[in-house]
C-alpha cells in the first residue's frame, strides 16, 4: 500500500488549532452548522478534513439507505417512520459517521438526486435515484474550494443543512428525505470569495496561513516525508493520540445536553453581537451553541466566560460589518478586552 491508501492522522497536523477545534466541535455538536475554512494552499485543510475519518466512532444506525438514527424517529425516512408507526420491526446495524466528497463540478441532479417520472407514471410509485445530499445523511459533506461551485448549488446545500431535509419536485411529482449533514468548505479567497449571504450561513469560520516559526515549518516537512516513506509506521506512532483524541469526543457527546448556560452568557453574546455591528440573531445563536459546545469538549457543564471568548473568535469574524476590527479579523486580544468589559 502506498501513503495514498492511508490517512494522514488528525493529530499529527502541526498548528493549526482553531482549525482542529472547529472540526472537533461540528462532530461533537452537528447543529453548529457546519465550518468554512480558508486559506492559502498548503495549510493542510483538506488533509485535516480527511483525517477526520479517524476520530469517527461506531454509532447505531437503521438498515436503510439513509441509515437513520433509531433513537430519532421524527428524523427518520418515509420508508423507516412507515414501519415505525405500523408497529413492524425495523433492522438496526453498526456504522459511522463518513467524509462524502462533494466534486465541484456536481450538477444540481448528482446533488439532490432525481425522480425517474416515466417509472412514476407507470406505476403510480415513487422511484428515487439518490444523490450527494442522501448520501451525506448524518455524515461529514465536504466540498473542497466551495467558493468555485456554482451559487444554485451552494444554496441547495445551505437550505438543506438549515432545515435537515432534501425535497425534490419535477413534474408534479415530489419527494422528501432526511439530510441532516456537517457542511464543511474550505478554499483559497485568492480564488474569490463566497457572498455575504452565504458567508452568514456557515456555523463556523476559520482563516488559516501557513506556520511562520521555522521550527514548526520544519516538523511539518520532516512529518511529511516520514509519512510518505512509511506511512503504517507513521500511523502507529500516533495510534494513541488518535484513540484518546476519539474517547475525549465522545465524552464530550455524552455530556452536551447536560451543559448549563447562564443568562449572564446569554448576555455577553447579545452585548458583543451589537458591540460588532452584527446583523441579525444567527451570530448570536452560533456563539452560544458553540460556547455549549467547547464546554462540553473541556468536560465542564457550565459555560465560563473563557468558552463565550473562544466561540465569538470562531462563530463572529464572517458576520461583522462595519467594526473597529482591521480586515475583518476578530483578534482575541480585542474581544477579551470587550468581554471584559461586559
Amino acid at each position: 500500500m502506498s501513503s495514498r491508501d492511508y490517512l494522514y492522522p488528525f493529530t499529527a497536523i502541526v498548528g493549526q488549532e482553531k482549525m482542529k477545534e472547529a472540526l472537533i466541535l461540528n462532530i461533537i455538536n452537528p447543529s453548529l452548522g457546519g465550518v468554512l475554512i480558508r486559506g492559502e494552499k498548503g495549510t493542510a485543510k483538506s488533509t485535516l478534513v480527511r483525517g477526520l475519518a479517524n476520530l469517527l466512532a461506531e454509532r447505531e444506525e437503521n438498515l436503510c439507505e439513509f441509515h437513520c438514527d433509531p433513537n430519532k424517529p421524527e428524523e427518520f425516512c418515509d420508508k423507516c417512520l412507515e414501519k415505525y408507526n405500523s408497529g413492524e420491526e425495523i433492522k438496526k446495524t453498526l456504522g459511522k459517521m463518513r467524509v462524502i466528497n462533494l466534486p465541484i463540478s456536481a450538477t444540481e441532479d448528482r446533488v439532490v438526486g432525481t425522480l425517474d417520472i416515466e417509472y412514476a407514471i407507470k406505476t403510480g410509485e415513487k422511484k428515487f435515484e439518490k444523490g450527494i445530499l442522501a448520501q451525506s445523511n448524518r455524515n461529514i459533506l465536504y466540498v473542497d474550494e466551495i467558493n468555485l461551485l456554482d451559487d444554485h448549488i451552494v444554496d441547495v446545500l445551505l437550505d438543506s443543512a438549515a432545515m435537515g431535509v432534501n425535497s425534490i419536485e419535477r413534474e408534479g411529482i415530489s419527494f422528501s428525505h432526511p439530510a441532516k449533514f456537517v457542511l464543511v468548505g474550505t478554499m483559497n479567497p485568492e480564488e474569490g470569495d463566497l457572498r455575504p449571504q452565504l458567508l452568514d450561513r456557515f456555523g463556523l469560520v476559520v482563516d488559516v496561513i501557513g506556520e511562520r516559526e521555522p521550527s514548526k515549518r520544519v516538523e511539518v516537512v520532516k512529518r511529511r516525508i516520514e509519512f510518505e516513506n512509511n506511512p503504517k509506521n507513521f500511523m502507529k506512532k500516533y495510534e494513541e493520540e488518535e484513540r484518546a483524541l476519539k474517547e475525549k469526543i465522545e465524552r464530550s457527546k455524552s455530556i452536551l445536553n447536560s451543559v448549563n448556560c447562564s443568562d449572564e452568557m446569554y448576555e455577553i453574546a447579545a452585548k458583543i453581537s451589537i458591540a460588532l455591528n452584527v446583523d441579525g440573531h444567527r451570530a448570536d445563536i452560533s456563539v452560544i451553541k458553540t460556547a455549549i459546545t467547547i464546554a462540553a469538549y473541556e468536560g465542564r457543564e457550565d459555560v465560563l466566560r473563557e468558552d463565550m471568548l473562544r466561540a465569538a473568535v470562531l462563530a463572529l469574524p464572517h458576520r461583522m460589518r462595519k467594526t473597529p476590527f482591521e480586515d475583518g479579523i476578530l483578534e482575541e486580544s480585542k474581544i477579551e478586552k470587550l468581554i471584559e468589559s461586559l
